[in-house]
């Protein structure tokens, strides 16, 4: 057997996690490429994190030197397998105390645009890009999370095709729907054996009944969101939208609350907040029902956009019997762990991006299918190597969640403070108002030091941004 020649180590823990990938390297060019790319992503940096960023070389002329074409290489060139390097990135993580998945996590999906020029790059094409609320020239991918109050990653990641790419368009038998995408990460992802409470997703996915129901054939729960204008048919003088339930459930104050029923959630930095969730006793929807819909808000008097959400799921309430009658095969959830469920997506809208962006997920500047899944998978090592390294380093704030406290008595109401965006196309506009905690408050250097403290840097700003960490009912 050919003796490994050996390759010029990485600073600190980042060549402890990069030795766990070697035996997926071939070549020796390849375990110094792993190596040097992902320093390049996680070390501080004022440039976007393109190849010549990453080799720290001059934008321009500095492509062509060999520090820079090394990068290329191994990204466009080089014979390795970005699935098996995620296969192993998982595996790490499932075997972490820290990052170990749990039942009462969720299944996060949701997808991402890239703004991209051209016409020539891989799933590139004008369509609609949720993240700038706009429809321009860029690339959209799926992705599947794991996600609970003390941590979440990324599990796997898949680019949307336009139609245009394929010949036959739309009915091509290779053009998949974003909605297609997405059911199948969750059936790789219960194939996998990821345990998980239930799937979240916003209202693009909560809208399409197909996707819901294959998402029930698969014995999976959801909960998913609805549109504000989500209706129904009905006859004329009954209630046919969720809105029109919730201004038919009784509400005139905190002390005269009607049908609404308070829900206490706590947030990291000890605030409480308390919203208000509705049971909708309604068209399609009753907790007797096989879907359940929700109206939950900081204000039931006057539903604020931006405070409210509409839910939808299929786990049972909580009752006598439901086992016996075998009518729920999956666990029931109290309302307030439907409203703690949904609240675990908000790493995705507060937090999912701007790791992206801390890491340069989109500042790739390769135009094939290959090079560009490279790209995805060496930033999620370089996300999870954070979570890694800090685990290993025993830092308190990563451990197990305090988990839900469901109480029946009374307690104080607490206003609430601040709501949360919930609609889709809103979602750049809303990471660009939350406080920076990415690299610039990292330390610069070119050692390993100020790759890790960086690491640091963006894992305590995803827990500043995080969901709440507990859901209290106030019945």
């Amino acid at each position: 057997m050919t003796r490994r020649l050996p390759v010029d180590p990485a600073p600190g823990p980042l060549e402890d996690y990069a030795e766990r990938f070697d035996d997926l390297f071939r070549a020796r060019a390849q375990r110094e490429g792993f190596r040097r790319y992902l320093e390049g992503l996680l070390l501080p940096a004022e440039r976007n994190k393109t190849l010549t960023a990453l080799a720290n070389t001059e934008p321009l002329a500095g492509a062509q030197r060999k520090e820079a074409q090394s990068l290329q290489w191994f990204l466009s060139e080089s014979g390795w397998d970005a699935q098996e390097i995620n296969e192993r990135r998982l595996e790490l993580l499932f075997a972490e105390a820290p990052t170990v998945p749990e039942e009462d996590g969720v299944l996060v999906i949701d997808e991402h645009g890239d703004r991209k020029w051209g016409k020539k790059t891989a799933h590139v094409g004008k369509q609609w890009l949720g993240n700038m609320g706009k429809t321009e020239n860029g690339v959209v991918s799926v992705s599947s999370l794991w996600a609970e109050e003390g941590v979440y990653y990324p599990l796997e990641v898949e680019p949307y095709t336009p139609k245009h790419h394929f010949e036959g368009g739309k009915n091509d038998p290779r053009f998949r729907t974003k909605l297609k995408i997405a059911l199948e990460l969750v059936e790789r992802s219960v194939a996998m054996g990821v345990p998980f409470r239930a799937v979240v997703a916003d209202s693009f996915y909560g809208e399409d009944e197909d996707f819901k129901g294959a998402l029930g054939g698969l014995g999976v729960g959801y909960v998913v969101a609805l549109k504000e204008s989500h209706s129904w048919w009905h006859k004329e003088g009954t209630i046919g939208a969720l809105w029109e339930a919730a201004l038919a459930a009784r509400w005139k104050n905190a002390e005269e609350p009607g049908e609404w029923r308070g829900v206490i959630r706590t947030f990291r930095d000890g605030h409480k907040e308390t919203w208000w969730a509705l049971e909708v006793r309604a068209g399609p929807y009753s907790p007797e029902n096989a879907q359940r819909a929700l109206v939950v808000t900081t204000d039931p008097e006057r539903l604020p956009r931006l405070g409210t959400w509409y839910l939808s799921t299929n786990l049972p309430v909580p009752g006598p019997g439901w086992e016996e009658e075998g009518q729920a095969p999956l666990a029931p959830a109290s309302v307030a762990e439907v409203v703690r469920l949904y609240g675990l997506r908000m790493w995705v809208e507060q937090s999912y991006k701007q790791v992206k962006h801390a890491l340069g997920w989109s500042d790739y500047q390769v135009r094939s299918e290959t090079a560009i899944r490279r790209h995805w998978q060496l930033v999620l090592c370089a996300f999870s190597f954070c979570w890694w390294a800090c685990g290993a380093e025993g830092l308190e704030f990563i451990g197990a969640p305090p988990g839900t406290v469901l109480q029946d008595d009374a307690q104080e109401v607490v206003p609430a403070a601040s709501t949360t965006t919930e609609g889709r196309g809103k979602k750049e506009r809303a990471a660009s108002r939350a406080p920076a905690a990415m690299a610039a408050s990292a330390e610069g250097g070119k050692g390993m030091a100020g790759a890790l403290h960086n690491g640091v840097a963006i894992l305590e700003g995803i827990h500043r941004q995080g969901p709440a960490r507990r859901v209290e009912s106030i019945a």
